[in-house]
C-alpha cells in the first residue's frame, strides 16, 4: 500500500437527530476522491474518532469502501483501550478497509516497551496493514520506532507531535532497519501544510490535509507548488491563508475539527455540527472562515 498526493481525512456528517448520516458521508467522500485525493482516512481525527461508537466506525468505513470502489486506499481508525482497539481493528477489516490508522492508548503514560506491546496486541487482531500515529502520550524513541516499524504488518508512522529533531532521529533509525525501504512517514500535525516544508527536509513527504476536506483547490495548489519548488506560491498560501487559518483555529480548543466541518458546510454540503465535547464555531468565527476561504481560493486560482 503506497500513498501519493494529498491524503483526505473526511469529516463525519451527522443528521439533525445527531445520528451518522451515511448518505452525506458518501457524497463528501465522492467529492474528495473526484477532486484527486491520494487516499481516504475515514473516522479518524478530523472525522471525530473520539466521539464515534465502534459500530459507527464500522459503518463509516463500509460507506468509504463502497464509495471509493477501489479507486484509492481506504484506512480507518482504531485506538484507545487495547480491547476496544482490537475490536475496532477487526470491524474495520470486516468492513473492507485497506488499512488501519492506529491511535495511541487511552490517557496513559506507558514505557517504550509498553507501546510496542500495545501495537503488537492490536495488530494481532487484524491482517490489515497498520500506520501507527505518534501523538499525545505515545511518544516514541528512535529505537522504539525502529522496533515497531519492523513488526509484521506495520507499514507507516504518522507524527502528530511536531518535534522535528525527534522525528529526524526516527526516520534515520527506521531507514537503518533492513526491509523498511517501503515504510512510509506522515506529517500528521493539525493544518500540516504549515510544517510540510520542514518535514520534507527530513524525508517526510506525506501529510494529512484537513483543508482538503473543504477546499481541495487550495490543498492541491499548495501540494503542487511544494512539489514544483514554487516558493512564491507556497509562501503566499502560508502567509495569506494557512497562517491566518491556524491563528483562528488556535483561538478555541477543538477548532482543528470544528472549523473543518464548518468549512464543508460553507462549500455547500451540510454535514451538521460537532459532537461533545467539541463546540461548533461562533457566527463571527464562521464569517472569518468564509472570508479566509474566499481569499485562499483566489490565491490558489491565480
Amino acid at each position: 500500500m503506497k500513498f501519493h498526493g494529498v491524503l483526505f481525512f473526511p469529516v463525519t456528517p451527522f443528521a439533525a437527530d445527531g445520528s451518522l448520516d451515511e448518505e452525506r458521508l458518501a457524497q463528501h467522500i465522492e467529492s474528495g476522491v473526484a477532486a484527486g485525493a491520494g487516499g481516504v482516512f475515514v473516522a479518524c481525527g478530523t472525522g471525530e474518532f473520539h466521539a464515534l461508537s465502534t459500530e459507527e466506525i464500522e459503518r463509516a468505513t463500509r460507506v468509504a469502501v463502497q464509495t471509493t470502489a477501489g479507486r484509492v486506499p481506504v484506512l480507518a481508525a482504531a485506538g484507545g483501550p487495547t480491547p476496544v482497539a482490537r475490536d475496532q481493528a477487526a470491524r474495520v477489516e470486516r468492513a473492507g478497509a485497506d488499512g488501519i490508522l492506529l491511535l495511541p492508548p487511552y490517557l496513559v503514560s506507558a514505557p517504550q516497551q509498553g507501546l510496542v506491546r500495545y501495537v503488537e496486541e492490536v495488530i494481532a487482531a487484524t491482517d490489515l496493514p497498520v500506520v501507527f500515529y505518534q501523538r499525545g502520550t505515545a511518544r516514541l524513541s528512535a529505537e522504539t520506532a525502529a522496533e515497531i516499524a519492523a513488526l509484521p504488518g506495520v507499514v507507516g508512522l504518522k507524527d502528530g507531535i511536531g518535534d522535528i529533531e525527534r522525528m529526524h532521529r526516527i526516520v534515520r533509525a527506521v531507514r537503518a532497519v533492513p526491509g523498511t525501504e517501503d515504510f512510509q512517514f506522515f506529517n500528521g500535525l493539525p493544518t500540516a501544510e504549515m510544517t510540510a516544508p520542514a518535514y520534507q527536509g527530513i524525508g517526510v513527504e506525506l501529510y494529512s490535509s484537513a483543508v482538503f476536506a473543504f477546499a481541495p483547490e487550495i490543498a492541491l495548489a499548495f501540494h503542487r507548488a511544494l512539489a514544483e519548488d514554487d516558493d512564491a506560491l507556497v509562501s503566499r498560501l502560508l502567509d495569506e491563508f494557512y497562517g491566518p487559518l491556524v491563528a483562528l483555529r488556535d483561538e478555541v480548543p477543538g477548532y482543528a475539527v470544528s472549523l473543518v466541518k464548518a468549512g464543508v458546510t460553507l462549500r455547500g454540503l451540510d454535514v451538521g455540527g460537532v459532537r461533545a465535547p467539541l463546540l461548533d464555531p461562533t457566527p463571527e468565527h464562521i464569517a472569518r472562515l468564509a472570508e479566509l476561504l474566499d481569499h485562499g481560493l483566489e490565491v490558489a486560482a491565480a
